[in-house]
């Protein structure tokens, strides 16, 4: 049965760095998708979009626009032709994992069109895998969005700050009041989690505190140096206490060689 994991949490607290490590801890290969306007998972994950010729969706929708964009395509419906070229120009496939990027921002004006076509976008591809691994703004802007409805487990990563804590009330309230379902809201602590801030996240009512990830100076330097994280040593901290975190949350993972 497929799963959709949404990794969400202010800019800087390593929300995709936790997103990337998924993809090297779940037992299969996942599909990820980078909804943060960063748009920094691809990096983390050493991969070059540009030069491998994948577009953002943002990019197509963009283009679409102009009237002399895409004529091959002749009189196909708008909806059609928007499924069509994001399957055909958007999804990054690799041995590993597989990467849709939303991008900076859909489309000028209305967003109904783009919302009704990653409605059905979404969930059809993400049935194709095991896992689907969501990378999302603090805001929620996507799910807020309704372009995903039913979500399984939300992971909040969160510094030690009583505005991480608030952040995770209102993410909770804005899915309860535009009707998105989720099964378990997460919360992970970031490398600057302390004992107090431990205690306050174990109290916070409505959320499991499933532990924090320490600092690693291996994932700066690889992130420096434009290496995939997946290629990180068994021995890295981050990695094994993102193992911890998923096995806490009932996920299999890899058998490591």
């Amino acid at each position: 049965m497929e799963k959709l994991l949404v990794v969400t949490g202010r800019g800087g607290v390593g929300k995709s760095t936790f997103a990337a490590l998924c993809a090297r801890r779940l037992a299969s290969s996942p599909l990820l998708i980078d909804a943060d306007p960063d748009q920094s998972l691809a990096s983390l994950l050493g991969i070059d979009l540009a030069a491998e010729g994948v577009n953002s969706i943002s990019d197509v929708l963009y283009k679409l626009q102009d009237p002399k964009a895409y004529k091959e395509l002749g009189s196909m419906p708008l909806a059609q032709k928007m499924e069509y070229l994001i399957s055909l120009s958007c999804l990054y496939e690799g041995p590993q994992f597989d990467l849709l990027t939303l991008g900076v921002k859909w489309t000028r004006g209305c967003y109904c069109q783009p919302n009704n076509v990653l409605q059905s976008l979404i969930p059809s591809l993400a049935q194709n895998y095991r896992y689907t691994v969501l990378d999302s703004p603090a805001g929620l802007e996507h799910v807020n969005r309704r372009v995903v409805r039913r979500v399984n487990d939300i992971f909040a990563l969160i510094d030690p700050s009583t505005k991480a804590l608030r952040n995770a009330r209102r993410l909770v309230e804005i899915a309860q009041a535009i009707g998105v379902q989720f099964g378990n809201l997460y919360l992970v602590g970031n490398y600057r989690f302390t004992a107090e801030a431990e205690q306050r996240a174990r109290a916070f009512d409505g959320a499991t505190y499933l532990g924090s990830v320490r600092g690693d100076e291996q994932v700066q330097s690889f992130d420096w140096d434009g290496r995939s994280l997946l290629d990180l040593p068994e021995d890295s901290p981050a990695l094994q206490d993102v193992g911890a975190i998923l096995a806490k949350a009932g996920y299999e993972q890899k058998v490591e060689g």
